[in-house]
């Protein structure tokens, strides 16, 4: 059987307003094996971002316990954590967060520069993804001569460059209209059928069906 690829033990999450204290997310536990395919599902505010940002390690919990790929990250110092998300983890979010003057090519190749890859090696592995998302006839377009569709395929392959043990996609099909969304689910699909390990944030339970496993949220309690 599969090792626990993510591990959170009783995840709390607290941010103060003045002097009143807002809990967000409240005693969450929940584990998902190498190679599943897992999307969280809740209404707006029920804590889904939060807990995202958690696992991405761009936020740290109050108290609790994260295990990725069986390590414990919740003592990590600032630059373990930025190891992991350049290293271990793959984002896609709903807005892409594409550079704007960067062909295909050179925003796939961001994250292995910042990973000191040699540039020809960049430039391989970045080829390598766009094919792998169905773009490899677009290497050189800007994202204005995109489609939404082929941004977020963009996007995917960007996330997927450094061969990341776990992808996180927030909200992936958000901004696309049905069609398009369509596309990127199936890539997902295929991504996970490859091996990939992916946990999905979304509030649309149409979205969330499509995944081998779903969870939901509500009031940041998992359910």
């Amino acid at each position: 059987m599969a090792k626990w690829i993510l591990e959170l033990q009783d995840i709390y999450k607290d941010y103060m307003q003045g002097k009143l204290v807002v809990p967000v997310l409240k005693a969450v536990n929940f584990r998902m094996r190498e190679g599943e395919y897992v999307a969280i599902m809740g209404p707006s505010g029920s804590g889904k971002s939060t807990l995202m940002n958690i696992i991405g390690c761009l936020d740290l919990p109050t108290k609790g316990k994260i295990f990725l790929d069986g390590n414990d990250i919740s003592t990590y110092s600032e630059n373990e954590l930025s190891d992991i998300r350049l290293k271990t983890i793959g984002f896609v979010f709903q807005r892409f967060h594409l550079l704007a003057r960067q062909s295909a090519l050179a925003n796939v190749e961001m994250p292995l520069g910042y990973a000191h890859v040699p540039r020809r090696e960049r430039r391989e592995r970045a080829f390598r993804a766009l094919e792998r998302v169905g773009l490899a006839d677009r290497v050189n377009f800007l994202p204005n001569q995109l489609s939404g569709g082929q941004m977020q395929r963009v996007a995917i392959a960007r996330a997927i460059v450094n061969n990341p043990k776990l992808l996180l996609a927030d909200e992936p099909t958000g901004a696309l209209d049905s069609k398009s969304g369509a596309q990127v689910m199936d890539l997902f699909e295929k991504l996970n059928e490859e091996g990939v390990s992916v946990l999905m944030i979304t509030h649309d339970r149409n979205i969330a069906r499509q995944a081998g496993r779903m969870v939901t949220i509500f009031d940041g309690e998992l359910r």
